[in-house]
């Protein structure tokens, strides 16, 4: 490895719903955090890898920083407080806006007390004027110590190579963490258990998909290859909730199936064959045991 290589953790953080899993999965070239317009999309810290001849970025996508409601919400703030003092850079998420919103001012509050190097990126540029772009950065500039300002359009690609530039300029010199090839961390099971939950956030009435979580029963792949059976369950919070997610003779379910199926095939480069069922488990964001069973515990 060269001595001028350079390697580090970056967090990722931001209100919910601002396009931080969207500007991930652009800066790695692959679809790994899962994306929808709902808050709480994101609940564990997803570990990505950026490399290339330069630098090996790991990135942390953490949960949006807002208040705690319940447990599962407590845990998820846990998470994305913690992840700000361990990581090499910072990397905030905003909208192009002139408002600082009371889930914003939240944040700077935050970053106030941390030491790491800020950069500050506006997202979303696609959907202003440049005018708009440089109100936001003089609306921002000086709420915190920035060490760099940087507008993006996650969704279009636009300026992200001039991000991975402005992050390898903040990053320690040092050896690669992971293998070039490595793109997560994150075991199979759990990117597969995130497809499901994905579609059921974007299919699913506002309420509901907060109190769903889904667990990978059994992922087997055929002795010829050809094929990986997957069994997963749907846990949801009332009885109310499974008949929702079942639907009418079945209907809501086989779609959230066929649509999960679809990303995992291109994600494990393979036919699935996935069976899903729902169980109800109430109150279980609440619940100490239900909430590590389901794979939500800090290290």
């Amino acid at each position: 490895m060269l001595d001028n290589y350079k390697s580090g953790f970056v967090a990722i953080i931001g209100r919910p719903n601002v396009g931080k899993s969207t500007l991930m999965n652009r800066l790695i070239g692959q679809k790994i955090a899962i994306t929808s317009s709902k808050a709480q999309t994101t609940r564990n810290k997803i570990q990505t890898v950026y490399t290339d001849e330069e630098a090996q970025i790991v990135f942390l996508d953490t949960p949006g920083i807002n208040k705690a409601k319940n447990k599962l919400g407590k845990y998820m703030m846990n998470v994305a407080h913690n992840t700000l003092n361990e990581v090499d850079v910072v990397m905030w998420i905003v909208e192009p806006t002139t408002f600082i919103g009371a889930g914003e001012r939240h944040i700077i509050e935050v970053l106030g007390k941390v030491k790491t190097p800020i950069i500050l990126v506006i997202n979303k540029v696609d959907t202003v004027e440049d005018t708009g772009i440089v109100d936001a950065i003089n609306t921002y500039k000086d709420v915190c110590e920035f060490d760099d300002i940087v507008p993006v359009s996650a969704l279009k690609g636009k300026n992200s190579e001039e991000l991975i530039k402005t992050i390898k300029k903040l990053l320690p010199y040092g050896p690669q963490f992971y293998d070039e090839d490595t793109i997560t961390d994150q075991p199979e099971r759990q990117i597969v258990a995130e497809l499901i939950r994905e579609q059921a956030l974007r299919l699913l009435d506002k309420e509901i998909p907060h109190g769903i979580a889904v667990v990978i029963d059994r992922m087997k792949e055929r002795p010829d290859g050809s094929l990986i059976d997957i069994d997963a369950t749907i846990i949801c919070e009332r009885d109310s909730h499974k008949g929702i997610v079942i639907g009418k003779q079945g209907a809501m379910l086989k779609k959230i199936g066929s649509k999960a199926r679809v990303s995992m095939e291109n994600l494990l480069d393979t036919k699935v064959n996935l069976k899903l069922w729902v169980k109800v488990k109430k109150d279980w964001r609440d619940s100490d045991t239900l909430l590590r069973n389901y794979g939500y515990h800090e290290e």
